[in-house]
C-alpha cells in the first residue's frame, strides 16, 4: 500500500522485509491456523494418514496466503487532516477532521484507520471503513480537548488493512502530522479608566513639537502632492528650495504587560495554579488593550518578549491585531516557568524608555524583589500590579483569608511607589478585579498622569 498526494508523503514501507513483514502481521487467527496445518501435517506424517495431511496444508497455507496477498496488494491512498480550529483556549474543544481519498484504480478492502494524540487531549481515536471504491473518499472526524496549554502534535495518521478472513493486518504510518495549540483562556474585562496613557491614539505626554519654536521644527524637501500650505517659507530662503513642515505623527498610547515567571515564586501545578492564573489574566490584558487600540507589549521576568515585537510592542485596532494577538497567545501557550530568581532583567529592559501603562502580575515577592518591583513605576505613567501570594492559593479557607504580615509588607511598599496593587485571591475573577482597580486608582493616580477609558 503505498500513500500520496498533493501536499501529503507518501506511508513508509519496508521492501527488503516482505516475507518477514507478512509474517509478523499475522493476527492470532492466522497463526492458530498457521499452528493447527503444521501440527496435522506433522501427525499425518507420523500416522500415515494422506487426508490429515490435505487438511494440515490447507490450514497451513490460507494464513500464508493471505498475508502474501495483502502485502502485495498496492493501493494507492491520500490522507488529510484539518483542525477547527488550531488555536483553541483551554477547557475548550476542537474537531479534527481527517479525509481519506483512493486515488488507484482498485476499490480498498477494509481500512481501520488510527491518528496518534497526546493523552492530555483524550483517547486515540480509531475508525474502521468500509471499501473505498477507485477515485472515492471517506471522512471522520473526532474531537479533542485539554484544560493545560501547549502546543500538542496530532499525528502521524496510521492505516491497517486486513484480509476478509481476519488472518492478517498490515500497518503503514503517514509521516505527516499537525500541531494544536492550546491557548491560555481569556477573560473579557470591562472598560474602566485607569491611569496612565489610556486611549489608543493620542498626543501622548510628551509633544515635542509643540513645544519646540518654529526654527526647531524639522523639515524635509517638497515632495508631488504636498499641500502648498504646509511649505516653510523661511527655511525655503535657507535651503534654496522648497521645505516643508512634518507632519505631528500622533503617538499610539502603550501598555507593557509584565508576567512573572519565575518558578521559585509560584506554588502548586495544574489548571487551578496560581501561576496558570496569571498567564490567563496576562493573556486578558493583551487582547482586551489591543482591542483598545494600546501599542501592547509582553514581557516575561527573564526580558523576553514576543518574537517579531516592535520596540514599542504590536499596535491595536489595526488589520494586523488579530495577528498580534495569535503571536501573543502562542507564546503563552507555551511558556514556563523560569529558573530566575529576580526581576532585575525586566527592570533593565522598562529603564530603557516606553512611558506608558503598566500591567503586572506578579507571584510571591520577597523584600529584595518588592524593591525592584517599586522602581519600575517610575518609567511608567501608570501601574497596575496583581500580586498572587502563594500561600493564600493552597491555604485552606478554614485557615483564614488575606495575604501574610510579609506579604503585606511587600504590597505596601509597592503601593507607596504609587503602584495600583492587588492582591488575588484563589478563585479570584479577572474581570471584577479589574473594577476593583479603577475604584482604588481614584485614590492613587499618580501626579501628572492623563487618564482615559481603558
Amino acid at each position: 500500500m503505498t500513500t500520496g498526494g498533493p501536499g501529503h508523503t507518501e506511508a513508509d514501507r519496508d521492501e527488503k522485509g516482505g516475507v518477514r513483514t507478512a509474517l509478523a502481521g499475522l493476527t492470532t487467527r492466522g497463526r492458530s491456523f498457521l499452528a493447527a496445518g503444521v501440527a496435522a501435517a506433522v501427525c499425518a506424517y507420523v500416522l500415515g494418514q494422506s487426508d490429515l495431511l490435505r487438511v494440515g496444508l490447507l490450514l497451513a497455507v490460507l494464513p500464508l496466503v493471505c498475508a502474501t496477498v495483502l502485502y502485495r496488494t498496492r493501493y494507492r491512498v491520500a490522507g488529510s487532516r484539518r483542525l477547527s480550529p488550531a488555536r483553541v483556549p483551554a477547557g475548550s474543544e476542537a474537531r479534527v477532521h481527517l479525509r481519506m481519498d483512493n486515488v488507484s484504480r482498485l476499490p480498498t478492502g477494509l481500512l481501520m484507520l488510527q491518528d496518534r494524540v497526546p493523552y492530555v487531549l483524550g483517547p486515540r481515536p480509531r475508525f474502521v471503513l468500509d471499501r473505498v471504491e477507485p477515485g472515492g473518499r471517506r471522512e471522520v472526524s473526532y474531537r479533542v480537548r485539554s484544560d493545560l496549554r501547549g502546543r500538542y502534535p496530532l499525528g502521524p495518521l496510521q492505516l491497517r488493512l486486513t484480509d476478509p478472513f481476519g488472518m492478517c493486518e498490515l500497518t503503514r504510518s503517514f509521516s505527516t502530522y499537525d500541531t494544536l495549540t492550546v491557548i491560555p483562556r481569556v477573560e473579557a474585562l470591562p472598560p474602566v479608566r485607569l491611569s496612565g496613557e489610556a486611549k489608543g491614539y493620542g498626543d501622548g505626554r510628551q509633544r515635542s513639537l509643540a513645544l519646540a519654536g518654529e526654527d526647531d521644527v524639522i523639515p524635509r524637501g517638497y515632495r508631488y502632492g504636498d499641500d502648498l500650505r504646509r511649505v516653510h517659507w523661511r527655511l525655503t530662503a535657507r535651503y534654496g528650495e522648497l521645505m516643508v513642515r512634518r507632519e505631528e505623527q500622533p503617538q499610539r498610547s502603550r501598555c507593557t504587560v509584565l508576567l512573572d515567571t519565575r518558578g521559585l515564586a509560584f506554588q502548586g501545578a495544574g489548571p487551578d495554579s496560581p501561576f496558570e492564573w496569571a498567564v490567563s489574566g496576562a493573556a486578558s490584558v493583551l487582547v482586551h488593550m489591543l482591542e483598545r487600540g494600546f501599542s501592547v507589549r509582553l514581557l516575561t521576568d527573564t526580558g523576553n518578549s514576543v518574537p517579531g515585537e516592535g520596540a514599542d510592542g504590536f499596535a491595536g485596532a489595526s488589520q494586523e491585531t488579530a495577528d498580534a494577538a495569535g503571536l501573543m497567545m502562542d507564546t503563552l501557550a507555551v511558556v514556563d516557568h523560569s529558573d530566575g530568581t529576580g526581576l532585575s532583567r525586566a527592570y533593565d529592559v522598562l529603564r530603557g524608555g516606553n512611558e506608558g501603562l503598566l500591567v503586572a502580575f506578579f507571584g510571591d515577592l520577597d523584600e529584595e524583589q518588592a524593591t525592584v518591583a517599586a522602581k519600575m513605576r517610575q518609567r511608567s505613567g501608570g501601574a497596575l500590579a496583581f500580586v498572587l501570594d502563594s500561600d493564600g492559593w493552597v491555604r485552606e479557607p478554614s485557615d483564614g483569608p488575606g495575604p501574610s504580615d510579609g506579604s503585606e509588607e511587600r504590597l505596601r511598599m509597592l503601593r507607596e511607589a504609587g503602584w495600583t496593587v492587588l492582591s488575588v485571591p484563589r478563585g479570584a475573577s479577572l474581570s471584577e478585579l479589574w473594577r476593583h482597580a479603577d475604584r482604588e486608582r481614584a485614590g492613587v493616580t499618580a501626579a501628572g498622569s492623563g487618564e482615559g477609558t481603558c
